[in-house]
């Protein structure tokens, strides 16, 4: 095993081998240093969609947590009046005294038709709290008329689509029909206060929202199907929810988070880190190939260098190493570089932003944005350093195992 000095010493004149081919040097760098960067832009460009994505779920619908009766998840959207918490106000009680909570409330499930006076569509629906869903709905965007409002007795928020078929808009008498608990029929009239989009389309062409007093009288009913947790912080979700767990499996309830809920988000996540993964083995050959021309040639015209060292009593395996640490340098100074270059553009392209169209299955864009993710860095950096290593380990093997006699005649 070498001595400290003796690796010093080696990458000292690794370092000066690089620098006397300036040309080659700068082409490997380059090569190297587009493709970090490359790897930094997109890798941070799809954690910036997961971000939006994962914030629209959590502001348009979910919450960052659902509290709900055994079975309900499951079977709930079939009979919602079957899975009814009965004491909701306590519940609210226990779980807002957690640290990292920021509010909870309590909605109200149900399914029913929508008549307009000409004709009638089938719904889903929630009783809501207006104001507490308005502090966490920061992605539900009214696009006519306004927010609901604890005053607004008998108003009603209708989902884009919805009022589209209905040809419904602010201002307009509609009249829901449902079951109540005990399996009667019940029909209320109410007034359109709004028209919402949230990140759904399939979602805003069949929902309505009412407030939770109208959503119970229409049922007939005091409990609430869901608790609905909104937190200070996302990235609290999955410890709040194993406390919650703790707290509440002895009462017959079950706890799902957002991402439990949504698997939309899951498949989204899945298909991307798929796709990213391809795109760095892509980048990682691109390197290779960019980078294993410029050493090969650069190795092949110093063989006769090569020959005298051995001829001087260096071995083929030392040889070998000062080829392969040219190669790691590169890989250090052209990932560092990239590195910088890909976190400058992402700042600056991130000042601009960058406007998107609506995903899949949604009604809203967004501006986008290039994160600087850590995770994403060290690797970007990672495949830097180890494409421009693995390029220079079959250069450095086959010019260690050239005879020195047919090595010296290059010098000739």
């Amino acid at each position: 095993m070498p001595t400290a000095a003796g690796r010093r010493l080696l990458g000292s004149l690794a370092l000066r081998n690089l620098s006397r081919h300036g040309t080659r040097t700068v082409v490997s760098l380059a090569a190297i240093a587009v493709g970090v960067s490359g790897i930094v832009l997109s890798g941070g460009f799809i954690q910036d969609i997961y971000a939006h994505l994962r914030e629209a779920i959590i502001h348009s619908q979910s919450g960052h947590i659902q509290i709900a009766k055994t079975g309900f998840f499951s079977e709930g959207s079939r009979s919602p009046e079957k899975h009814l918490l009965s004491e909701p106000a306590l519940e609210k009680d226990r779980i807002a005294s957690l640290p990292g909570v920021a509010d909870v409330m309590a909605r109200v499930s149900f399914s029913g038709l929508l008549n307009n006076g000409r004709t009638d569509l089938p719904i889903v629906g929630e009783g809501i709290e207006p104001e507490k869903e308005a502090a966490l709905g920061t992605h539900l965007r009214v696009t006519e008329g306004r927010q609901l409002t604890d005053q607004d007795r008998f108003g009603i928020l209708v989902g884009y689509g919805l009022a589209q078929a209905l040809r419904l808009k602010p201002g307009d008498q509609t009249t829901l029909l449902l079951s109540t608990a005990d399996g009667a029929l019940n029909t209320l009239d109410f007034d359109v206060v709004g028209v919402f989009q949230s990140f759904s389309q399939d979602y805003d062409a069949r929902a309505v929202k009412i407030t939770l007093s109208a959503a119970q009288e229409l049922l007939n009913t005091a409990g609430v199907n869901l608790l609905v947790v909104s937190l200070e912080r996302t990235a609290d979700t999955d410890k709040v929810a194993g406390i919650l767990r703790e707290r509440t499996i002895w009462r017959g309830m079950e706890v799902k988070t957002w991402d439990e809920l949504n698997s939309f988000y899951r498949s989204t996540v899945d298909l991307y880190d798929r796709q990213f993964g391809v795109l760095q083995l892509i980048i990682l050959f691109m390197v290779l190939l960019g980078v294993i021309n410029a050493i090969n040639m650069s190795v092949f015209e110093r063989v006769g260098e090569f020959g005298t060292m051995r001829a001087v009593g260096n071995q083929s395996k030392q040889v070998f190493s000062l080829v392969v640490v040219e190669g790691a340098l590169l890989g250090v100074i052209g990932a560092g570089l990239g590195v910088i270059l890909g976190v400058g553009l992402a700042m600056a392209l991130s000042t601009i932003g960058i406007p998107m169209p609506p995903p899949p299955n949604s009604n809203l864009g967004y501006t986008a944005s290039i994160r600087i993710v850590p995770s994403v860095v060290a690797s970007a950096f990672t495949i830097g350093l180890v494409a421009a290593t693995l390029a220079s380990m079959l250069p450095a093997l086959r010019v260690s195992r050239i005879p020195i006699a047919e090595a010296l005649r290059q010098n000739v």
